[in-house]
């Protein structure tokens, strides 16, 4: 095999490979939200939910 029909080779795969990520994409990105979804951060956010609202309970006192 030539250089010239390595390359081409080459070339080619890098389309396929892109291709596949493009579909990949579009798949996925309706279930964006599910996926990042991160248990850690939810813990986070619930925490920091509940200390804005115990200082709200206080502020009303």
């Amino acid at each position: 095999m030539s250089s010239s029909e390595t390359g081409r080779a080459y070339c080619e795969r890098i389309v396929e490979v892109m291709e596949e990520l493009v579909r990949f994409t579009v798949l996925l990105r309706p279930h964006a939200a599910t996926l990042t979804d991160r248990y850690s951060e939810r813990v986070e956010a619930q925490a920091a939910h509940k200390r804005t609202t115990e200082l709200a309970a206080l502020a009303t006192l």
